[in-house]
This record gives C-alpha cells, structure tokens and sequence, in this order.
C-alpha cells in the first residue's frame, strides 16, 4: 500500500526539500504539492490523499484555515518554522509537528508513526467494508473501560473525534471508541447521519433547529443540547440533503 500524500507550503524550496526527503521513503508517494491554499483545499478535496504535509503561515489563509474549508481531513503533520502554534495543533488533531528546518530523524519519526498508522486504519476500514453500510436500525456494541452497550444507531445523536478516538452521544452517555470519523463515515448511511464538519457527524433526525451561522455556513442544536458548526460548504450539502 502506498500512502498518498500532499504537500502544501507557500515556498517553492520548502515543498522541493520535503519532497526529496520524503522520495526516501518506498510506502510514501507524493502526489501533489500546492504553494496556494486555495488551490490546496480544491486539491485535497478531490483527492483520495491519506497524509498532508501543511505550513501553517502562509499568505491569505493559514494551514488552519485550509484545515476549516475541508469537508473531511486526512492526516496532518504540520511543518512549521513556529513553535508557538504546537498546542492549537493537536488541539485539531494533527498526527504530528515538525519544525523547520527539517531535520532528517525528526522526520523519520513523524513518518514512520505514520505509515504504521494509516495502514493499520486501512486493513480496519476493509474489514468494515465487508460488513456493509450501517443504517439506523442497525445495533452496534460499544465499550468504554468496563461499561459496555447494545445501542441502535438510530439512538446515537453525534459522533464526535478526539484525537485517535471517537466519542459516541447516545442518552446521557458520551463513550470513546478507539475509532477514526473517516472511516465511521464510510460506513454510515448517508440518508441518515451527515459529516458536519472534520470534528463531527451527526444524525439528521436529531436535529432539532438550524441557524445561519458566520461565512455562509450553519449552526445546528440536536436534541440532545449539543450545538455544531456547520461550515459554509457542508452548508450547502445539507440544504440540498434536506430539501424537497
């Protein structure tokens, strides 16, 4: 398997270095490199890229920015010249934080956790193919610790991630599976539960009001109390999902 992987920096000689020092690497195949976030979200939105190597500091938008404008995110590992922005990093899930200049060893570590990680969610995700799409219907065991649960799908509001781990709302429960929301969505019907955002899916018959929101996008409050940012994009799905 390779891991595909984007390259996003706004210096041309950056994203030329990474790119040699990635070339070291037989699992790891570039397949694009952007100096423009626009053109980067575009780019990693149509793409089926499983890592992306992202600045932070660049013109117009920032790697966060680009972050905020994707529907749904592949694995991040920010290159940076600036320490300061580590802690809001993994705030957002970034599987790690490299400093530049980039040094050889300390890449080796952030790719190679990588590459172990992404294959090892590959071979969960073709297991979870074989099973089929779930639907609302469908009853799912859980389990947290020492507490376990049988719980119909159509019960679970939300579907949250933290870090490598996904928190599951269902009644005045909120597990942690050890799960990723990229492959919860691959396998959730699509009639029923909506990605609303890199952080989120939720069930649509759990909605229980829409707002306008700042940028075009939307604020969704669940039953449950829960209150989602949608963003502008994903906005316009879910109008086109629930209309007539």
């Amino acid at each position: 398997m390779k891991i595909k992987t984007i390259i996003v920096d706004d210096e041309r000689l950056a994203r030329l270095e990474l790119i040699k020092l990635l070339s070291k690497y037989n699992d790891i195949e570039v397949i694009a490199e952007y100096g423009d976030p626009e053109e980067a979200i575009d780019g990693i939105s149509n793409s089926d890229a499983h890592l992306v190597f992202l600045d932070i500091q660049m013109p117009g938008k920032n790697g966060f920015d680009v972050l905020e404008e994707l529907e749904t995110v592949p694995h991040i590992i920010f290159v940076t010249a600036f320490d300061e922005f580590a802690i809001k990093a993994f705030e957002v899930n970034a599987m790690d934080y490299v400093l530049k200049p980039v040094e050889e060893d300390r890449l080796r570590l952030a790719v190679e956790k990588a590459i172990s990680i992404i294959k090892e969610e590959k071979i969960i995700e073709e297991k979870d193919a074989e099973k089929g799409a779930l639907s609302g219907n469908d009853q799912v065991f859980l389990k947290d610790g020492e507490k376990c649960w049988f719980v119909h799908l159509k019960e679970v509001r939300l579907f949250e991630s933290i870090g490598n781990y996904v928190r599951v709302h269902f009644a005045s429960n909120k597990p942690l599976i050890l799960k990723s929301l990229n492959s919860l969505d691959k396998r959730l019907s699509e009639k029923e539960f909506f990605r609303a955002n890199r952080k989120h899916i939720i069930n649509l018959k759990w909605i229980e009001k829409i707002e306008p929101w700042f940028n075009g996008g939307m604020m969704v409050e669940l039953k449950g109390g829960e209150k989602i940012e949608i963003s502008r994009r994903q906005s316009a799905k879910l109008r086109d999902r629930m209309s007539l």
